[in-house]
């Protein structure tokens, strides 16, 4: 298994390239994970509705051995305590307040694990790149444009040039005019939006640098960009069919901003400056 990721954050990082009945393994055991533990494969497979061999199949895709040692690192991170698993996946209006302490747990998961997967000496060039970039671009399609005008709004404020919007035919006809010293950050959950790849090799074509920020270091953008940021969703846990959570994304918006402002006298005066002039318009 990938350093740093347990079972929980593997699976719902791998979901999108399993197959049918992977994605059936895969779905029992993040609604049951305490359970697997005690199970052999075969109860396993029978409670998915899969097979044995399937099964098999399910923890090499996982980066382990086998069965047993999938339910050997689950056992391991349940022992550990609520650090590494979630109080439960469990949203229920009969019990508000269980089900706001199982949202919590498991947010700060996400934005716990989405740090501890962060190189930090591939993100310090991350971060050099963004410093002495003419101009940033934000790209993303769906629902990841509100992180994407947010990163655009934060970075303006501290004074570094960049952009985002809404219309997918707009961002790439700006990525096109992007060139050397220019940077893209492109943000997908997947990694796997044609849209986004398609802005992201325009601008790779004209020599910007491109940054991805994706859940799956395996997928076509995240191998497509010159840096990759992975982030960890835990969304899956919850909503069987269709996932996806901003916060880990944000998350990293977040923590660039913060290294790209503290301590830099430049980016507090543009700040001060900046939050001086819409002062007027607050009440």
């Amino acid at each position: 298994m990938k350093k740093n990721i347990s079972v929980i954050e593997n699976i719902n990082r791998l979901y999108d390239s399993f197959f049918e009945q992977e994605k059936k393994i895969g779905n029992y055991i993040l609604s049951n994970y305490k359970e697997v533990v005690n199970m052999t494969i075969s109860e396993l497979a029978k409670n998915s509705g899969t097979s044995v061999a399937s099964v098999s199949r399910f923890c090499k895709k996982c980066d382990v051995d086998g069965f047993h040692h999938l339910k050997i690192a689950l056992a391991r991170e349940i022992v550990e305590g609520d650090d590494n698993i979630p109080v439960s996946n469990d949203i229920t209006r009969e019990d508000i307040g269980q089900s706001l302490q199982n949202i919590l747990a498991n947010k700060i998961e996400e934005m716990k694990q989405t740090i501890s997967l962060i190189d930090t000496k591939e993100f310090d060039k991350i971060l050099e790149s963004i410093q002495n970039a003419g101009i940033v671009q934000f790209v993303a399609v769906g629902n990841t444009i509100p992180v994407a005008l947010d990163g655009a709004y934060k970075f303006n404020e501290i004074g570094i040039r960049s952009m985002a919007g809404s219309i997918w035919e707009t961002q790439l006809s700006f990525s096109m005019t992007l060139k050397e010293q220019d940077v893209l950050i492109a943000i997908s959950n997947t990694g796997e939006s044609k849209q986004v790849q398609k802005m992201v090799e325009a601008a790779k074509e004209n020599g910007a640098t491109t940054i991805g920020i994706t859940n799956n270091p395996d997928s076509t953008i995240a191998k497509t960009v010159d840096y990759h940021i992975q982030t960890a969703t835990r969304e899956k846990l919850f909503l069987n069919e269709f996932y996806f959570s901003r916060v880990s994304a944000t998350t990293i918006i977040e923590i660039l901003y913060l290294f790209l402002t503290v301590g830099q006298q430049k980016s507090y005066e543009r700040l001060s400056k900046c939050e001086n002039l819409m002062a007027d318009e607050k009440l």
